[in-house]
């Protein structure tokens, strides 16, 4: 969509070939015996950019939806009875680490201040690069800047050489795994996602996350873009190296240029075939993000010891990420995250009951069966009464998972990954799967498993890049 409306906004025709029947893909929403829930991302993290993705068209985050800043930003539960919530405003937080490790306070402020600098020159100048080749990046102050922001060594490495809690030491390492891998192989220059967290704030739309999705949509048809819903495309159709149109089934959608933000491989694999940027073995060979068993539950009571997120770090954190990256395989005790949007939306549950969204990563690949979600059903809900200390399978009134057989079938995700390609240090910037297709001239990719990666705020920006390097070649 982002790519599409800035394509629009250049006086373009530009038609969205959507293979579900509503939009937003893995942002997408439902709503069953009246509880609403969003489907995937659930963190609002970065509002800059969506503030500045709106700008491009005249518009405001407010025109379409009102921000709320959580307080706390999440709560992190370590064990029974032991759990921190990690404050919103900057003077609590620097005493909540200085009340855990003495010392702690100045180091955050001198690790938040290095994590801003990543933050302003990562968002102003690496995230924008389209990343084709290593000459994008010949430019002194960008090569001093790189240097400075640790782009080769890893976040693990830079947190524990300043913290020694290791309460603290998992509240850093956190956010990083939003981008799909161990923090021991993800680059210190995404310290700038503790900026995000810890300084930016974690927001909430009220109504939920799809309210940017309908914001895009509103902002694409006041551009001029057209949705075309339950149209999975099949194929193309090409002459040389140009492709001349895009088929879904029977039709064919004439273009100029095309955009995929479907599964990269999927992509390559069943669309373009012969004219795939990459061999099968290629994908094989890649660091796929964690694929997730997401549960969502409606509960016919209040749960007051639960914040909006929530996040469970009392099991093993190395061994549930050894499960999940160097040797695949279902965690015996795995780590969950644990969303309650009713706490600041009650609109999303019937009045007295609250809306659970429980999440929990899991290894790419594995063979999803229904004797491992009941299993981990009864794991969550088992862990849950005991810390809250209080009866919630009795008063659970829906119920709904969702886990690798859905990714596939809902988005054809390569081996039915959630989060799309994992941000190590082998898989970053120019060294990611290219956002141009080295064998068509007008077709390109865009999303998470290209420039500049996964999540909400890079999607936003990977379409732009994307619509900018289209504009640049019409030119």
């Amino acid at each position: 969509m982002a790519a599409a409306t800035a394509l629009a906004a250049e006086g373009h025709q530009v038609t969205i070939l959507e293979k579900n029947a509503s939009p937003g893909g893995r942002a997408r929403r439902f709503a069953d015996e009246g509880f609403t829930f969003d489907m995937g991302p659930s963190w609002y993290w970065m509002p800059q950019v969506f503030e500045d993705y709106f700008a491009r068209f005249g518009k405001q985050v407010k025109d379409f939806y009102k921000l709320h800043r959580l307080d706390p930003s999440y709560r992190v539960y370590f064990g029974l009875d032991d759990y921190v919530d990690i404050p919103a405003q900057k003077p609590a937080l620097l005493d909540l680490f200085e009340s855990m490790e003495k010392g702690s306070a100045k180091k955050l402020e001198k690790f938040l201040e290095e994590a801003a600098y990543k933050y302003k020159v990562g968002m102003d100048e690496f995230v924008w690069k389209p990343s084709h080749s290593i000459v994008e990046y010949i430019d002194l102050r960008i090569l001093l800047s790189g240097i400075k922001l640790q782009m080769f060594s890893s976040i693990s490495k830079q947190i524990r050489s300043m913290f020694t809690n290791e309460k603290l030491i998992k509240i850093l390492e956190f956010p990083v795994l939003f981008l799909g891998a161990k923090p021991q192989k993800t680059p210190a220059l995404y310290s700038l996602m503790n900026y995000a967290d810890l300084e930016l704030g974690t927001w909430y739309p009220e109504g939920g996350m799809f309210q940017i999705v309908e914001a895009m949509v509103a902002t694409a048809e006041a551009q001029g873009v057209k949705f075309v819903y339950k149209s999975p495309v099949t194929g193309i159709n090409k002459e040389g190296k140009t492709v001349r149109s895009v088929q879904v089934g029977d039709q064919h959608f004439d273009a100029d240029f095309v955009v995929s933000s479907a599964d990269y491989e999927f992509t390559d694999r069943v669309i373009l075939k012969e004219s795939a940027n990459y061999k099968q073995d290629y994908w094989n060979k890649r660091d796929m993000a964690p694929s997730s068993l997401l549960f969502y539950l409606g509960v016919k009571k209040k749960l007051p010891d639960l914040e909006h997120h929530n996040l469970f770090f009392d099991e093993d954190f190395e061994q549930h990420a050894d499960d999940i990256y160097e040797q695949p395989r279902f965690p015996e005790k795995p780590l969950m995250y644990v969303s309650v949007v009713s706490k600041t939306d009650p609109k999303s549950a019937p009045q007295g009951c609250e809306n659970l969204f429980v999440l929990i990563p899991l290894a790419p690949g594995l063979e999803d069966t229904e004797e491992q979600r009941s299993y981990y059903f009864d794991f969550i809900l088992k862990k849950l009464e005991q810390y809250l200390r209080t009866d919630i399978k009795n008063y659970i009134i829906y119920k709904r998972s969702y886990a690798h057989k859905e990714f596939v079938s809902d988005y054809n995700a390569f081996k039915g990954n959630a989060y799309g390609l994992a941000n190590t240090l082998r898989q970053t910037a120019i060294l990611k799967p290219k956002l141009k297709n080295k064998k068509l001239n007008n077709f390109y990719y865009t999303g998470q498993l290209t420039t500049p990666g996964p999540g909400v705020p890079p999607s936003l920006i990977s379409g732009q890049v994307v619509a900018k390097e289209i504009l640049k070649k019409l030119k």
